[in-house]
């Protein structure tokens, strides 16, 4: 990640003029309404044309963004829910310097401008990427601040009618303006909710940005493995890659021939350490295993409702991936005990582990986990129907430094699991019980007289007397405890 956490997108620019741009939201209070008769066109490349020496400016507004006619600039407007780019002249202070000196002396200069110029660059890291492209339409110190490459390492684009491909375009074109078709210091590249992504999108970054070691494109579901394939041949470094919600993601290596999926090409391997596919319902064993047998440096990954995966799928990510400390197969209807047999085989590497909702598992497979996966500390088995005392106990007993325990929704945990919990478990931290029917307020009082580290404890749904509710808050005194209980507060 680079300084500019909240950076987003920026403009290109040709010849000598200057370049300035400004992003903001459709949803952007400060927008403001268009006169009846605002000039509009139905592209923003037409709005180009119509200057000698372009000088983009990215806009994300409404439909209601006006037009400027007088000669220096022309806008493009959106039509329905669709959002445009936007093209400016300079503003006046750039292009004609020597207006500002019949100004009169009041009006010359602001306090501001007394601030050196490393001052103005640590304000302009904390700003959005749409504030800081309309600072450098301010003057022209302003914009050669707001370029600085220092301030854009990272991008940032959210919002459902962005023109997302566009945007992309014009931003890593300005970026590369000194290191022509090349962008060294874009290290992130976030686009969260943007429908309008496309495999065009990101074949731009791909191409233009080989130092990249983040890419977020949660829920842009247009997205497909052909542009994944050329991202991350393309990008050697990339260490991060989140494309949850992309339903049309099913696989990820170097090579799109399907024949040498299982053997990365001339041996190069995929430096990905952190990969999330959260809902990426169409991932299967098959290409669980070509994402192991290329990703060999998993640390981090997450297949929530991956609803085809079965327990062959772990089987190959378990010889290929022995480094991963954080996994997650909630609501992988189809993972069982013999799944987590084989994720015991990671043994005390493993940190996190989330099994919620998978309706195969039992004490047998939590028992494998606790046995040979005794330095875990996340364990969400939230909704695992099997999971009985016997198995808490066998948790209890092994994974002493467990601190977060999630069993909610398991209706055979009774307040004989709780006792063997709160003797064993002395650094548990967040409790849910959640929904547990079997739990009663003698259960809740043994863990609170034993845990004085716990920070967080669920009972709601739970058929507790408000006495352990209180015993619980004289404990634990820093205790958050989310109930149902009208009475307790």
């Amino acid at each position: 990640m680079g300084a500019n956490n909240g950076k987003q997108s920026g403009s290109e620019g040709k010849g000598s003029s200057s370049i300035s741009s400004d992003l903001s939201s459709s949803t952007d209070q400060t927008s403001t309404k268009a006169p009846k008769n605002a000039a509009t066109s139905e592209d923003s490349d037409l709005s180009m044309r119509t200057l000698s020496t372009p000088s983009p400016a990215l806009i994300l507004q409404p439909r209601s963004s006006p037009g400027v006619l007088n000669g220096s600039s022309t806008s493009s407007s959106t039509f329905g829910t669709e959002t445009i780019a936007m093209v400016h002249t300079p503003p006046t202070s750039l292009t004609h310097p020597q207006r500002s000196l019949r100004q009169p002396r009041d009006q010359q200069g602001a306090p501001i401008d007394i601030l050196p110029d490393h001052a103005f660059l640590q304000i302009f890291t904390h700003l959005p990427t749409n504030q800081l492209c309309r600072c450098a339409r301010v003057c022209r110190r302003w914009y050669n601040l707001a370029w600085d490459p220092h301030l854009w390492r990272t991008i940032r684009l959210t919002g459902d009618v962005l023109h997302v491909d566009r945007a992309l375009r014009v931003l890593t074109r300005r970026l590369c303006q000194d290191t022509p078709n090349v962008c060294l210091t874009l290290e992130t590249v976030v686009v969260s909710g943007c429908r309008r992504l496309t495999d065009r999108g990101l074949y731009t970054v791909a191409q233009c940005c080989p130092e990249l070691r983040r890419l977020e494109v949660a829920s842009c579901y247009n997205v497909s493995n052909e542009a994944v394939f050329e991202v991350v041949s393309r990008c050697p470094n990339l260490e991060h890659l989140d494309v949850s919600g992309c339903s049309k993601v099913t696989c990820i290596s170097l090579t799109r021939d399907v024949s040498f999926k299982l053997s990365p090409l001339h041996g190069q391997q995929i430096s990905i350490r952190y990969l999330d596919m959260t809902d990426c319902f169409a991932l299967e064993d098959e290409g669980l295993h070509t994402i192991a047998a290329h990703c060999t440096q998993l640390t981090h990954l997450y297949l929530r409702r991956c609803v085809r995966l079965t327990d062959e799928g772990l089987r190959f990510l378990v010889i290929y991936c022995p480094s991963v400390r954080e996994l997650s197969v909630s609501d992988c209807r189809f993972i069982s005990d013999f799944g987590l047999r084989e994720i015991a085989k990671l043994e005390g590497r493993l940190r996190y582990l989330s099994i919620a909702h998978c309706g195969r598992i039992t004490d047998v497979g939590v028992r494998y986990i606790a046995k040979y996966c005794n330095r875990l500390r996340y364990l969400n088995a939230r909704g695992c129907e099997g999971l009985t005392d016997h198995g808490v106990e066998h948790l209890a007993k092994n994974c002493l430094k467990l601190k977060s325990l999630d069993i909610g929704k398991c209706p055979l945990v009774s307040d004989a699991g709780l006792e063997q919990l709160a003797l064993n478990s002395f650094n548990l931290k967040r409790l849910s019980l959640k929904s547990c029917e079997s739990i009663t307020g003698r259960g809740l009082q043994v863990v609170a007289a034993n845990c004085f580290d716990l920070q967080l404890l669920n009972v709601q749904d739970c058929d507790v007397p408000l006495e352990a509710l209180r015993f619980v808050k004289r404990h634990c005194k820093c205790c958050v405890i989310e109930h149902t209980n009208p009475a307790f507060f």
